[in-house]
């Protein structure tokens, strides 16, 4: 049996599916519902040609080879009616994903909690309900975390794990050498709606919007300025390590600007922010801010970030070498 286990087959559960099967792990497709044969059919019929859709666009452009997709569809089993307890049974690691209200959370929760194996590790693919909501309709709700997946899920590689008071270390430790073997990369939050990419991500795609609402920017210049200026940046240095590479007295002085002349809630800077100011931890330039660099080499280290940028810019298409002759 399959030491994995997508409970819901739902687009979440089938890119789950695909992210294991594709590290060569075999991993249960699981309907939690009760349906006829003939429902059931269907639902596996389509849970299924969209996981080979998706496995054949990866083929086109040249991630598998054809001959593999049908190697790595073998090793997703569809499971539903009797053979769920068994199922559920078999696996170390499960991830709930059915559908985000409270009713279906306990429906489920409760069937994994009679099936589940004592010590399997339970987590929930939610995206807006807190794990200290869950974590109390789980029995052993040290083995339970959310887990928050970006989509598509089989692409990309970080995943949120957020915790509650209760989740054991050990659990959150197996979790996250669960999920490196098969080639990603866990962040561990507390308990806070939106996770850390959604809420980041969130006031982006609001202020985005709000640009096109006041005619600042075309979308399609704005789309622009995301993908090559703002998203290639900080595909090569992350937004916290921005913050002291350029300074924390860079940040403070703009957000007071734009609170100033666009919106003073929107762009007031944290208490962390001004504290940071007050104490001179500016960041590179003083040798301490969100991150300590004492006994670090900042010139290899500023090295390393031009480098990682560059490597952007050359994936990008970007990349122009000097010009070997003055231009006319």
């Amino acid at each position: 049996m399959a030491r994995f286990a997508a409970a819901g087959a739902g687009r979440m559960g089938r890119g789950i599916a695909i992210a294991f099967a594709w590290a060569g792990h075999r991993i249960a497709l699981v309907d939690l519902r009760q349906r006829t044969a003939q429902a059931a059919e269907r639902l596996r019929q389509e849970a299924f040609g969209e996981i080979r859709a998706s496995l054949q666009a990866l083929a086109a452009l040249g991630a598998l080879p054809e001959s593999a997709v049908d190697t790595v569809l073998a090793r997703i089993d569809w499971v539903h009616g009797d053979g769920v307890p068994q199922a559920l049974g078999a696996a170390d690691l499960l991830f709930e994903g059915v559908p985000e209200t409270l009713d279906a959370k306990r429906d489920a929760f409760a069937l994994l909690s009679r099936h589940c194996k004592p010590d399997a590790v339970i987590t929930s693919t939610t995206s807006s309900i807190l794990v200290t909501d869950l974590a109390p309709l789980v029995d052993g709700p040290e083995r339970f975390l959310n887990m928050h997946w970006l989509n598509p899920a089989y692409l990309i590689p970080v995943v949120e794990l957020s915790t509650h008071p209760g989740t054991s270390k050990a659990v959150v430790d197996r979790t996250r050498a669960f999920m490196q073997s098969i080639g990603k990369l866990p962040v561990v939050c507390g308990v806070a709606p939106g996770y850390i990419v959604p809420r980041l991500q969130a006031l982006m795609m609001n202020e985005a919007a709000r640009m096109v609402e006041e005619g600042v920017a075309s979308a399609e210049d704005i789309d622009t300025a995301t993908r090559y200026g703002l998203g290639l940046r900080f595909a090569a240095i992350g937004v916290v390590e921005f913050i002291d590479f350029g300074g924390v007295d860079i940040l403070h002085h703009a957000s007071r600007e734009m609170a100033g002349s666009i919106d003073a809630r929107r762009y007031q800077e944290p208490a962390i922010v001004a504290r940071m100011m007050a104490q001179g931890q500016l960041g590179l330039k003083t040798g301490s801010g969100f991150y300590d660099y004492a006994g670090r080499d900042v010139a290899a280290y500023r090295r390393d970030v031009l480098g990682r940028t560059l490597g952007m810019l050359r994936h990008a298409g970007l990349w122009r070498p000097v010009a070997q002759q003055d231009a006319e």
